[in-house]
């Protein structure tokens, strides 16, 4: 049984408070100069932010520790026991997760501090007492030139109807991807678009478009649930923030075929892996017909990892795009996927990417080392031939 599905049966009813706030605003709160096992969870959370932090990590036994461009580091000279973690989250943390929390082993939050943001926690039981770790969201929707996308994945938010897939390990940025293409579209069309997420990570302030966000077992029990009633509230655009399972994959299929567009994001490594993933999660029997769906209706994928800069000052993203044109329909439609590869290989023109050329190029750019390129690329010995030293 998943979390999700543990959580939907322990919560016999949604909270009767379930309006948040968005970290936007003055910043109050002074940032701290160091950390000690004294120090509030809300000071250990400003101060990661302020050193440019994603990650922070709190548990039993172990010194605080942040995630800063990549590797981790203690900021805690000494360990924390657990009676200091205890105490830290249940200070910290709103009555109602905890209780949960401690129903369930495993509870997921997101704090805000005025001015500092939006911190996606998540606290679970384990051998040497409780665990927290919180995500970093970002303060500020990037613009889609920041971001380091392909122009072509740009012209992904143009279509009427359809769907397309943000993919890649978990940690990789996905949902900044999604919400640079979900702020773009904000911002030029005149539509409703409805978020189906777990949990609400950046706000959206409605532009050009009417936006409306619902969190898992705090606005719905499911994303079955949600997408479900999504298709009933006049949506144009659905934003499902992972597909997945099989129900939900089938409802966003359905969706797209039935004149709305949208995204999701699912945790594989390459874009033909993606629509694998997304046929062989159905039945064996209805994988024919599913083929032919995911023809017509998948417009692109976006598979991404982030790189260590070579200069230590940060991460950059390495993308691999796939453009669905009538040749990678027809291969999908025939079941012969292998074969996108090489037709990625061959279209560039169209805007179409594979991750090895993108780590290429940023090798080429002295961007990333030649050594982070070839141990993330698929093919390692050609890609230390293809770098130029």
């Amino acid at each position: 049984m998943s979390l999700q599905d543990s959580n939907e049966i322990k919560l016999a009813a949604l909270p009767p408070h379930f309006t948040g706030l968005t970290g936007r605003g003055e910043a109050h709160a002074p940032v701290p100069s160091q950390i000690t096992p004294a120090s509030t969870l809300d000071e250990i959370l400003i101060f990661a932010r302020h050193n440019k932090a994603s990650d922070v990590h709190i548990g039993a036994q172990k010194p605080v520790i942040v995630r800063q461009f990549g590797q981790l580091k203690n900021i805690t000279p000494q360990a924390l026991n657990a009676d200091q973690i205890k105490l830290l989250i249940t200070t910290s943390l709103p009555n109602d997760i905890i209780e949960l929390f401690e129903t369930t082993g495993d509870a997921q939050y997101v704090h805000t501090i005025s001015g500092y943001g939006r911190f996606r926690m998540t606290i679970i039981k384990q051998r040497n007492g409780w665990d927290l770790t919180a995500r970093l969201i970002p303060m500020a929707i990037p613009k889609f030139e920041d971001t380091g996308m392909p122009p072509s994945c740009s012209n992904l938010t143009n279509w009427a109807q359809g769907m397309v897939l943000i993919t890649g390990p978990s940690g990789c940025g996905k949902t900044t991807t999604l919400a640079a293409l979900v702020e773009m579209i904000n911002q030029k069309r005149l539509d409703h678009i409805i978020t189906i997420e777990e949990p609400i990570e950046i706000v959206y302030e409605p532009k050009q478009c009417q936006i409306s966000q619902r969190e898992l077992n705090l606005h719905t029990l499911s994303q079955n649930n949600a997408l479900r009633a999504a298709l009933r509230e006049d949506p144009d655009i659905l934003v499902v923030s992972e597909l997945r399972d099989l129900s939900t994959i089938q409802l966003a299929v359905s969706a797209a075929e039935t004149g709305h567009l949208v995204f999701g994001t699912m945790n594989t490594v390459n874009a033909t892996q993606t629509i694998s993933r997304v046929i062989d999660s159905f039945p064996a029997e209805e994988q024919p017909i599913i083929r032919n769906m995911i023809s017509e209706s998948l417009r692109g994928v976006i598979c991404q990892q982030l790189v260590p800069k070579k200069d230590g000052s940060g991460m950059v993203v390495a993308y691999e795009v796939l453009i669905v044109t009538s040749a990678v329909a027809n291969l999908t439609r025939e079941n012969k996927i292998a074969q996108i590869s090489n037709t990625m290989t061959t279209s560039k023109s169209a805007g179409m990417m594979q991750m090895d050329s993108s780590l290429e190029s940023l090798a080429n750019q002295d961007i990333i080392s030649a050594q982070e390129a070839c141990e993330r690329a698929t093919n390692p010995t050609s890609m230390l031939q293809r770098i130029k030293h």
